[in-house]
Parts: structure tokens; sequence; C-alpha cells
């Protein structure tokens, strides 16, 4: 009866002012049937935070999303 822990990015959002917010759905399996789960936790990300130890999806999309004049449009509103 082994039991495996399945953890995926299930949704990426970009905001009009250009966060990145992440959700994550965790789920357990016994014998390859869920028992337990979805349950889920988000992270939200700032134009111009530290990515680099986020998953490079997530790091695709920021790059797509946080062009330098996002950054000083977020920076300027957010001293």
């Amino acid at each position: 009866m082994p039991l495996a822990k399945t953890t995926v990015i299930d949704q990426i959002e970009i905001t009009e002012l250009g966060s990145v917010h992440v959700r994550r759905a965790t789920w357990i399996e016994e014998d390859g049937v869920r028992i337990s789960g979805p349950t889920y936790h988000r992270s939200a990300y700032v134009p111009g935070s530290d990515i680099s130890q986020e998953d490079p999806s997530v790091q695709a999309h920021a790059d797509v999303a946080w062009t330098p004049a996002v950054i000083a449009r977020y920076r300027a509103e957010n001293p």
C-alpha cells in the first residue's frame, strides 16, 4: 500500500498590475486511488521580485509580464 503525495502548479495568473499569482494543488494517493485532496497553496509575486527559486514555468510567465515599464510603474506606485 504505497502512498504518494503529488503537488502540481495548476494555475498561474497575471494581474492587471503585473503581479504573478501561483496556485499549487496537492493530493495524496494510495495504490493509485486519490484518498485526500486536493488542497491548495497560493503564492503571489509583485513585479521585480526575486523568483529565481520558483518553478521555471512561473519564471517564464514573469519574464513576459514584467517588462521594465511594468516594474517601474509598480515601484513608482509602491515606494
